[in-house]
């Protein structure tokens, strides 16, 4: 009998684990897209002339970077770490969203399948016409905000563990 309350202990205690690591892995992927998209509001207030998009993206990683690095510093959690397959999951549901897109005149006319991706993720050598044009605000940037809090996330893990 004692066995048997045991097994359910353990369980019980499996089913808590589990809850709490999902919940920790929505609240910080909640935070690192909450950063990105104070960044995306900074950036259309101040509305700098002439930023190009690399430099965007750098700040998309950048800032989630700093602010996984800081909520780690305070609040440590191994889920922390695991949202950039959040971001991977993401840029993979956009790329196969934008291959299914018709082409056409000022579509991306006769574009293979990595002309189609380069060209909307990126933007290179010209952007795309897919997606109004709007592939590294859909697709790119939330991606890179969500691995840059998660490399800030490991950062503040591994500087943790050490001290």
């Amino acid at each position: 009998m004692t066995e048997t309350s045991l097994r359910s202990e353990q369980t019980s205690r499996k089913k808590q684990t589990l809850a709490r690591q999902a919940l920790s892995f929505l609240l910080h992927a909640l935070i690192a897209l909450a950063a990105w998209i104070a960044l995306m509001l900074v950036g259309y207030a101040v509305n700098p002339a002439s930023v190009s998009q690399s430099v965007i993206l750098l700040l998309s990683i950048a800032v989630p970077l700093a602010v996984g690095w800081i909520v780690v510093r305070i609040h440590p959690s191994e889920m922390a770490t695991a949202v950039w397959l959040l971001g991977l999951i993401w840029l993979m549901i956009v790329g196969l969203y934008v291959l299914d897109l018709p082409t056409g005149p000022d579509r991306c006319f006769q574009c293979g399948a990595m002309d189609k991706l380069s060209r909307t993720f990126f933007s290179l050598p010209s952007p795309s016409g897919l997606i109004d044009d709007d592939g590294p605000f859909v697709g790119t940037w939330p991606a890179a905000a969500l691995v840059g809090y998660s490399i800030g996330a490991w950062i503040g893990m591994r500087r943790r563990a050490r001290a």
